[in-house]
């Protein structure tokens, strides 16, 4: 007569069950809002009062009641709110100053922040270049209104490098000013470092863009003199962020006329 055997689940087995099926609990850590979540925006909303109360920014009373309770939905509504009030600075510009100011706390305010100190010696550089370059007898104003096709030579880089530096020096100009805001309203990022760069060699392309291609399209090339071309080129170098949004928007406008519409 055949016996049959009953065979009980092993340890191994139930492990690998309660492995594959997870419980409610695993499944709400896993969905739901972590710790470290909330421990970060909680201090978020530390460093924005902080902020708010030495710069003496005003406040809305609803936060206080909000941060008593440490419910996920009032911890939300209270780091918007913050986020209104100390706009434009954010959570993230606060904590980068915050940790400039911690890091470099024994050193001048001309190196607690790099980018400042670098702007400055690229500004000392374009002027020196701007000096040199103009104080020599290849650039005057017949050489400029030769342009870069009809010059040549030692004369026609020594011309490019004085509108080059002119165009460099409204840039820093810019930028400058612009990161003097950023610091007093304590919005300044990491990320500026990246962008100034790329503006400066944007400004330095616009402004040479300005002075050297644009002239030639004038009425009268004979006008086009030492002047013209100066500011031309501080002009574009000033506003190369417009002038590349303008050209940006002439290639759409282009794009739009010659290249089929992708709506039937």
């Amino acid at each position: 007569m055949a016996t049959t055997t009953k065979t009980t689940p092993t340890a191994d087995t139930t492990a690998t069950s309660s492995q594959a099926t997870p419980t409610t609990k695993d499944t709400q850590k896993k969905y739901g809002i972590s710790d470290e979540v909330k421990g970060k925006m909680s201090e978020e909303i530390n460093e924005m009062l902080s902020f708010a109360v030495y710069n003496g920014i005003t406040i809305n009373t609803d936060v206080v009641n909000l941060i008593q309770n440490c419910s996920v939905d009032n911890l939300v509504n209270a780091h918007n709110m913050l986020c209104k009030n100390i706009a434009p600075a954010t959570p993230k510009s606060i904590a980068f100053t915050k940790k400039l100011r911690e890091k470099n706390i024994d050193k001048s305010l001309f190196s607690k922040l790099p980018l400042v100190r670098n702007l400055i010696i690229l500004a000392i550089i374009f002027l020196v270049t701007f000096i040199v370059t103009g104080s020599t007898e290849d650039v005057n104003n017949e050489s400029l209104d030769l342009g870069v096709m009809n010059n040549h030579g030692v004369s026609l880089l020594l011309n490019l490098a004085y509108l080059a530096s002119i165009s460099g020096l409204g840039v820093v100009f810019y930028l400058l000013k612009n990161v003097s805001t950023s610091v007093k309203n304590g919005n300044l990022v990491p990320e500026d470092t990246i962008y100034y760069i790329a503006l400066i060699v944007l400004g330095v392309i616009s402004g040479l863009i300005m002075s050297e291609i644009l002239n030639f399209y004038t009425k009268d090339p004979e006008s086009i003199n030492l002047f013209n071309k100066s500011v031309l080129a501080l002009i574009g170098g000033f506003s190369s962020d417009a002038i590349f949004s303008v050209l940006q928007g002439l290639i759409d406008r282009l794009k739009a006329i010659f290249a089929p519409s992708n709506s039937q």
